[in-house]
């Protein structure tokens, strides 16, 4: 497993594992025909991956020749001083291979670079995922907020990990 920073190449492979992934994680949670109406559109990705936002930083994680999975980085979009890991989705059929937690390590190291402490927010019923930060040593802070996707509303709940050693 290899983990390096995006190209613009991988603009297209990442927006797919995006969509893929919404559809087959949160079935339950949307309706399936705007699941399935989801467009792959690289246009986003292409334009962050060629101009990233100011601390931005999005990696991918190949096997052997192909993408399985992203991330993405960068400054917290509601606190002050904290960074955030705005998205990690692997390839619904490279899950529990180590793709995510080599991403998530990878992306905590680039967060720590910088901060002290990172966030993330996660849906509420996203079971797995929930358990897969915990994993990892994210905890969840008590924040909760109401946002809508595909024209359903849904809870996000808010993570934050302290990176101690690093600072």
């Amino acid at each position: 497993m290899d983990v390096r920073n995006a190209s613009l190449a991988d603009a297209r492979r990442i927006e797919e594992i995006r969509v893929r992934t919404w559809r087959a994680a949160y079935r339950e949670v949307f309706a399936p025909d705007r699941l399935d109406a989801m467009v792959i559109d690289e246009t986003r990705w292409a334009h962050r991956i060629n101009e990233p936002p100011p601390g931005w930083t999005i990696i991918v994680a190949d096997v052997g020749e192909r993408v399985v999975g992203f991330a993405s980085t960068g400054p917290s979009r509601d606190q002050q001083g904290v960074g955030e890991l705005y998205a990690i989705y692997v390839e619904p059929n490279a899950w529990s291979t180590g793709a995510g937690r080599a991403l998530i390590v990878r992306s905590e190291a680039e967060l720590a670079a910088t901060w002290s402490e990172a966030t993330l927010w996660v849906l509420e019923e996203n079971v797995r995922a929930r358990r897969f930060y915990e994993r990892a040593g994210w905890e969840h802070d008590g924040v909760r907020k109401l946002e809508t996707f595909l024209e359903t509303e849904v809870a996000e709940v808010r993570y934050r990990k302290r990176f101690p050693d690093r600072h």
